[in-house]
């Protein structure tokens, strides 16, 4: 197991070289949203501290909003007993279009002590919050022991989400979408916040204030895209044409046969929940996903995995499966699976 992790993480390595980007401080692009106390800059403005304690989380927000753009930020989580906080790095449109909203979500969900980080990805479009489309997952490693990347990328196009530059998940829009698709202009956002009713086993495990202040950081800020204010009336269609174009054209846009095998190998291997193979909430499949055969036999109807672990465990609790059934049986579990 140990030689199988160590495998994967340098093909990840490998596979996923540092993209181009220039850095912000806080300052230059961001202002405090609330638990202002909280909120906690470093003398350099480079990084930003965000805690959540009895009182109050806090957070931030992007001073202007973007027509498309790429989103990341270097971050590092609270460690220990951490169930029932959530951690989140998003961009949304809520505060200015409560009824037809768009978002793009990373959020990670805390744990008991002991138990790992776990994350998911989401996206909403036009207010189709009944609609959403997330998965979940876990990681190769311990986000709370140093800083990882995690980044969004938004174009007219595609929505991108990455770990340390290893994309994760690819959402290429086509008109069958509608508008369930993000198109208008997002800030960016990042929280810590306490929520006990849902994060962590359903609620079961809420969060333990005597763990607290529980502190996420946050530096090497970066916003690349075109900055610009809510949709107006008669909008100005052509304004953020050339930096469209040059978001598209960043490497960060492209994802290469090598990180390609990459996001293919993580989603085996980590990902546990996928609405695109959940035929109970979505009995049409939605227009966006494409079905990979390999993903979806390791899925039950629900979306989750089947055997409630990793890949590995699914193959191997299949073969014993196998071993102890007599031949004829064979095909009629492959057809269960």
């Amino acid at each position: 197991m140990a030689l199988l992790l160590f495998f994967f993480c340098c093909f990840i390595r490998f596979a996923a070289a540092a993209f181009n980007v220039t850095t912000l401080s806080f300052d230059e692009g961001y202002t405090p949203l609330f638990g202002d106390a909280n909120l906690v800059r470093s003398p350099d403005g480079q990084s930003v501290r965000l805690l959540l304690d009895v009182y109050t989380g806090s957070g931030f927000i992007s001073s202007s909003m973007y027509s498309h753009g790429f989103f990341s930020a270097k971050i590092k989580l609270p460690s220990d007993y951490t169930a029932g906080i959530v951690v989140a790095f998003y961009t949304s449109n809520g505060d200015v279009f409560e009824k037809s909203h768009d978002e793009l979500d990373i959020e990670f969900l805390g744990n008991i002590e002991g138990k790992p980080w776990r994350f998911q990805t989401n996206m909403y479009g036009n207010g189709s919050t009944n609609r959403g489309r997330e998965e979940r997952y876990n990681l190769w490693f311990d986000p709370s022991k140093e800083f990882h990347t995690y980044s969004i990328l938004w174009t007219a196009n595609k929505v991108i989400f990455y770990v340390d530059e290893v994309p994760i998940r690819e959402v290429v829009r086509n008109d069958k979408m509608g508008g369930d698709y993000p198109s208008k202009p997002m800030s960016l956002y990042a929280t810590i916040w306490d929520a006990s009713s849902w994060a962590t086993n359903g609620g079961r495990h809420k969060v333990n204030y005597e763990y607290a202040p529980f502190t996420s950081e946050f530096k090497d800020l970066v916003l690349d895209g075109c900055a610009t204010g809510p949709i107006k009336k008669f909008p100005d269609t052509t304004a953020c044409t050339e930096t469209n174009a040059w978001l598209e054209s960043r490497d960060y846009a492209v994802i290469t046969p090598k990180s390609r095998s990459a996001m293919r190998r993580f989603r085996q291997r980590y990902m546990y929940y996928s609405y695109c193979y959940d035929t109970v909430r979505y009995p049409v499949t939605p227009p966006e996903c494409v079905i990979d055969p390999t993903e979806k036999l390791r899925f039950q109807d629900s979306g989750r995995l089947r055997f409630g672990g990793s890949h590995r465990k699914q193959m191997r609790s299949a073969r014993r499966k196998r071993r102890s059934r007599p031949t004829s049986n064979i095909s009629a579990e492959q057809n269960d699976m």
